[in-house]
């Protein structure tokens, strides 16, 4: 079992930044592949980014590449997921995620353990 919680979301204008984390407890983290999915009211949680158990691969989705840099820190048992240069189609309520599967996915069915959600607003 692994408790995930999310931090650092709130309200940015156009073209600001934030960075969320992840905080884990429970079991080893360093066993999980950690991603971010974000899900606005009537859509699919959507994929953003994910990190692989080391932290040596990196996956993002096309919307986000460029913009978004997600990290992790082991010893800390904590994810990052730096936001810059946001748009308002970023609003969205942010979820870290974390997968027991060998490799990350971005599907959200590889993933066993789910935080409560962070709420990222960006103002036009």
């Amino acid at each position: 079992q692994v408790q995930l919680v999310e931090s650092g979301g709130g309200l940015v204008q156009a073209g600001g930044s934030l960075r969320l984390s992840c905080a884990a407890s429970g079991r080893t983290f360093s066993n999980y592949c950690i991603a971010w999915f974000r899900q606005t009211p009537g859509k699919e949680r959507e994929f953003v980014a994910a990190i692989s158990r080391s932290g040596g691969g990196t996956y993002y989705a096309d919307s986000v590449k460029g913009r978004f840099t997600i990290s992790r820190d082991n010893a800390k048992s904590t994810v990052y997921l730096q936001m810059v240069s946001l748009k308002p189609e970023d609003t969205a309520v942010y979820y870290c995620a974390a997968s027991k599967t060998a490799g990350c996915y971005s599907g959200y069915g590889y993933y066993d353990y789910w935080g409560q959600g962070t709420q990222v607003t960006v103002s036009s």
